[in-house]
């Protein structure tokens, strides 16, 4: 079988249930050798609140909690600069060969702002894409920037395609129903009571007990 690699991307400053419930989605859909998880610099976000190493060990942390084995790749962070998508893809495309079949993953919310990333289009000569809905996002052809709707429309692939073929498909889940943003929980963990102590009960419905525990072990997200 053609080995099959899923990255997921993103700041997750910090990670929480909705990027594990991406994450386990298309483990579940398309069986792939390897889930690659990448910390990013991102170019389109402000700065990030924790350190490159403490985002490392929540990731490490949340998706050992969910049973999920993943590969932390830090070449984003190791790059030391502000990265661009394509950017990781052409040099994981490189390092894994021509055959691998490459899933970009990623939730309804990026694929509204697909083509305002840096050289976009070349993103489907170097990986497949597999897009997940959140609520209040659609994934319907008219709710799509027009040249994202016209790329998506001759690329819909099932999740068995996409699982063997090394770029240029999309796959499309309708099923997850999860609605977290890292800045909601960043601002609940801000918030503190009379004391001083962080706020537990809502943040502790969107992150996992052991990030959750590592947050406040290390002091992060205060005001």
């Amino acid at each position: 079988m053609i080995p099959c690699v899923a990255l997921l991307g993103g700041s997750f400053d910090p990670v929480h249930h909705g990027h594990v419930a991406l994450a386990r989605l298309f483990v579940e859909r398309l069986h792939p050798s390897e889930l690659r998880v990448l910390p990013a610099r991102p170019w389109q976000k402000a700065a990030l609140q924790a350190s490159d190493d403490a985002r490392v060990a929540m990731l490490e942390l949340a998706f050992r909690d969910a049973g999920l084995a993943a590969t932390i790749d830090r070449r984003e962070l190791e790059r030391g600069t502000p990265t661009y998508t394509v950017e990781t893809l052409r040099g994981l495309r490189a390092e894994l060969g021509d055959d691998v079949s490459i899933v970009f993953l990623m939730g309804a919310d990026q694929l509204l702002k697909l083509d305002s990333w840096r050289d976009w289009r070349e993103l489907f000569d170097l990986a497949n894409i597999g897009v997940a809905a959140r609520p209040g996002y659609r994934l319907e052809h008219d709710a799509l920037p027009p040249p994202v709707a016209e790329e998506m429309a001759r690329r819909l692939a099932r999740p068995e395609q996409v699982r063997i073929t090394p770029a240029g498909l999309v796959c499309m889940a309708h099923t997850l129903a999860v609605d977290i943003s890292a800045t909601g929980v960043r601002a609940l963990l801000q918030g503190g009571d009379a004391s001083g102590r962080a706020s537990q009960e809502a943040p502790a419905s969107l992150l996992a007990p052991v990030v959750l525990d590592y947050i406040q072990q290390h002091n992060l997200y205060r005001s």
